[in-house]
């Protein structure tokens, strides 16, 4: 990504949004728990057994199956890799990173009166990052009919010239930011179209329609889209056993978003019609933010073998703030020259704090153990994306934006299939999961489905363990939310490696 200078700071305190879209709600709401190995080479599908670190993040409960102390640590070789169709041009990326991505222990406390029903109880803290969001590609092609000036013309009409242009004597960087300060992202998106000769005033000058000095067709385009970050959740547990065959659990949650993106479009053209003949558009986004949610969960032993479990994630209630920079530079033909134009303002906008509320979720699993010998198990899950909501609610924006989050996302199931085959000290595993797009659309955004394998070997009071663990989605990513909403036709592939060591206490 490109570092800017930071010469100013612009707090944006007229509005609280800048381009806000259903995507940044699921960003935060799709949860995909990396957790241990073992966890990922069963599918996830954990919450009728517990005894796992990462099984506390599914079922609180399964804390209290440890009949000792334990603790684990994970580090996860993370791969994504994106095959991009754009205007029937190809393009193929892959990222690749390196995390602890779980860390988490239990301490088991067994009750000394022995004519109590309640055996035990279990203190515990797990840590698991619940989505990477280290991703890059590049999409690529010839635009038979929209351009990048669509977007700045979007933004600027309605909008009086005196709103979207500088002051005699300011600078590009004093212009935006008291822009940006006064009126907000729109005038300003305006503002940079303006500076950058994208756009003129109809020849009223007093009009507020505007259009754009690219024109003709066949719009040549490059779009990079690069994001580092992720969301983690840090989980204190508590949980006890009666009888040793009930089972109930409570998480009390800490979550947190650390997620920089970085967006960068060249577009040119040979034109006749058009004036200006290339752009360079650069977008920089950095949010942070903090959280709160709680977990309930039980489990029951029906058989010896046989288990039920059921858990209740609740909403995450976010915090969250967002920053933002803006590059643009444009080659234009005056005069029979031609003139190079960059609007640099190097301001770092403020935006005020804002809320968001994910949807909860409902977990209903089984599993059937076969002794010393092995086990299947099965997590069956809603989720109904369309409750996710912005707010301040008051906010005209967030309001407009909630509205398309309720028509537009629906409840959503998921499903995990988790198998283990022990041989003496030596454990084979494997699992299945699927996730339904959130969308009711599932043509933007599909389904998920992956798979995962693993080993695992047990030397006593300290095992090791690997999985391996694969998963497909396709989705449409819409360019812009404005003008230039064209979308890129990706075929995303997750792979990642996990080795855990764990050990009891």
């Amino acid at each position: 990504m490109k570092k800017l200078l930071m010469l100013g700071i612009s707090l944006i305190s007229t509005s609280y949004i800048l381009a806000q879209d259903i995507n940044d709600a699921l960003r935060y709401s799709m949860d995909e728990i990396q957790g241990t190995a073992r966890f990922r080479a069963m599918g996830g599908a954990f919450g009728a057994l517990g005894g796992d670190m990462s099984s506390v993040n599914i079922n609180p409960a399964g804390s209290a199956i440890f009949n000792n102390s334990h603790a684990s640590v994970s580090l996860g070789i993370f791969n994504t890799n994106n095959d991009t169709n754009y205007f029937d041009s190809y393009n193929s990326d892959a990222n690749t990173n390196v995390d602890l991505n779980q860390l988490g222990a239990a301490f088991v406390f067994k009750n000394t009166n022995t004519s109590s029903g309640w055996k035990k109880f279990s203190l515990s803290f797990a840590y698991d990052r619940t989505a990477d969001l280290d991703n890059d590609w590049v999409a690529s092609g010839v635009n038979p009919n929209n351009t990048i000036g669509s977007y700045f013309v979007t933004y600027a009409n309605g909008l009086p010239l005196d709103d979207i242009s500088a002051l005699p004597g300011e600078s590009v960087s004093q212009a935006y930011s008291e822009i940006g300060s006064i009126f907000g992202f729109q005038n300003q998106q305006a503002f940079l179209g303006y500076e950058g000769y994208i756009i003129n005033p109809d020849e009223d000058e007093t009009s507020d329609y505007y259009y754009s000095s690219i024109d003709g067709g066949n719009y040549n385009q490059r779009y990079a889209y690069a994001s580092r970050g992720y969301n983690g959740k840090l989980a204190f547990n508590f949980a006890t056993s009666y009888d040793d065959k009930f089972y109930l659990g409570l998480n009390l949650n800490s979550h947190f978003i650390d997620y920089e993106q970085s967006t960068f479009l060249n577009e040119s053209n040979s034109n006749a019609s058009s004036t200006v003949s290339r752009v360079d558009f650069e977008n920089n986004l950095l949010t942070t933010g903090s959280g709160f949610s709680f977990q309930l969960g039980g489990i029951a032993k029906i058989t010896e073998e046989f288990r039920v479990g059921i858990s209740y994630n609740s909403p995450t209630w976010y915090r969250i703030s967002d920053e933002t920079s803006q590059y643009l530079a444009t080659t234009r033909l005056e005069n029979g020259s031609n003139i190079n134009q960059i609007v640099n303002p190097n301001v770092v906008n403020v935006y005020e704090e804002y809320k968001l509320k994910t949807p909860g979720k409902v977990t209903g699993s089984l599993a059937y153990v076969f002794g010393r010998q092995g086990l299947l198990s099965f997590d069956y899950a809603v989720k109904d994306y369309s409750t996710s909501k912005f707010k301040p609610t008051t906010d005209p924006v967030f309001s407009s934006l909630n509205t398309s989050i309720s028509n537009d996302l629906d409840s959503a199931i998921s499903y995990r299939l988790g198998g283990e085959y022990r041989y003496k000290q030596l454990s084979f595993r494997g699992g299945y999961r699927f996730e339904e797009s959130p969308y009711k659309n599932d043509n933007f955004y599909g389904d998920l489905t992956g798979y995962s394998l693993g080993l695992g070997y047990n030397f006593g009071d300290l095992s090791l363990d690997f999985a391996f663990s694969q998963s497909e989605r396709d989705y449409n990513y819409q360019l812009y939310s404005e003008g230039l909403t064209d979308t890129a036709q990706i075929e995303s592939k997750l792979t990642d490696f996990i080795l855990t060591l764990a050990f009891n206490l």
